[in-house]
This record gives C-alpha cells, structure tokens and sequence, in this order.
C-alpha cells in the first residue's frame, strides 16, 4: 500500500505540473503567440506548430501519468519533452536551474524513468485495468523512445540560429 501512496503522489505532482506547462504555454500571459515567437527564437522551425504541439503534448501526458494511464507511453513523453527543452532552451547553461541549466528538466526526465520502472501503482488507470506496466524494459523503452522521439524531432526542425561573433564566450 505505501507503494500505491507513494506512486499516486509521484504521478499526480508531475501530471499536474506538466498540465500546468502545457496550459501555461497555449493560454497563459502570452498565449500561443507568445509560445510562438519563443520558440521561434529557440531554432524550432515551424515555430508555430511546435508551439501548439508542445503545449497539446504536455497536457497530454500530464493527463495520462495523472491518471496512471498508459504510464510507459506517458512516461517516453516526458523523456523526450525534457530532453528536447535541455538541448533547445537550457542548452549551455550549465546544470543549475537558476542559471538556465538543465537540472530541473533532467530531475523530471529521470523521474519519469523511475516511474516507468516502479510502475503507476495500483491506484491507477493501468492498476484498474489490469495492465502490467513496470519494470526494467518499460525504464529502458520510456527512455529511449523518449531520446529517439526528441532526436528526430530535432534533426527534422531545430535550426538554431547563428551566434554572432563577439557574442559566444
């Protein structure tokens, strides 16, 4: 049972979050436009789809780790949006968040293997349903479905733009 607690709590504080995020980029200060033209600024190229899809994907699979639901597939997602926002935004910045870096992005990734491999727990969509979702393979598939997704994804449309010169350092 403190197994079931604990899985419950892990999943519902990352589902919320990334609802949250996802929320935050399509209907937040700046809105769409806004998600728009920082991706644009990123190298995400079409920068309006990948603002709509990002923001669809993290609602998405914060919905599903919520609800214990699909929890490997979930789980990739987070691997690959996490990966795909270390090396567009938190790429060279060094690891701690406060300077840009990529520690709160790699904590979540890392988590969400962890949650592949303990499993969503019993109180869970896949719980109810029956659906044996944890284990070593499901760590390992989470993430290299998730690295795989998010490679693809940015040698098909991330372009970073060039740094000027007398600005790298």
């Amino acid at each position: 049972m403190g197994h079931d607690i604990g899985m419950l709590v892990i999943r519902l504080a990352l589902g919320l979050m990334l609802v949250a995020h996802g929320s935050n980029k399509a209907f937040g200060p700046g809105g769409l436009g806004g998600t728009t033209a920082w991706f644009a600024s990123l190298g995400l190229r079409p920068a309006w789809l990948h603002a709509r899809l990002a923001a669809a994907m993290e609602i998405a699979a914060g919905v599903l780790l919520g609800a214990g639901l699909l929890t490997g597939l979930a789980c990739a997602a987070y691997v690959g949006l996490m990966l795909v926002a270390a090396l567009t935004d938190h790429r060279g910045k060094g690891y701690f968040v406060f300077k840009g870096g990529c520690e709160y992005v790699l904590l979540v990734a890392l988590v969400a293997v962890g949650v592949a491999s303990a499993g969503p727990g019993a109180w869970s969509l896949d719980g109810v349903l029956g659906l044996e979702v944890a284990g070593a393979w499901w760590a390992v598939g989470a993430a290299a479905a998730g690295a795989g997704a998010a490679a693809g994804l940015l040698a098909a449309s991330y372009r970073p733009p060039a740094v000027a010169e007398g600005e790298a350092g």
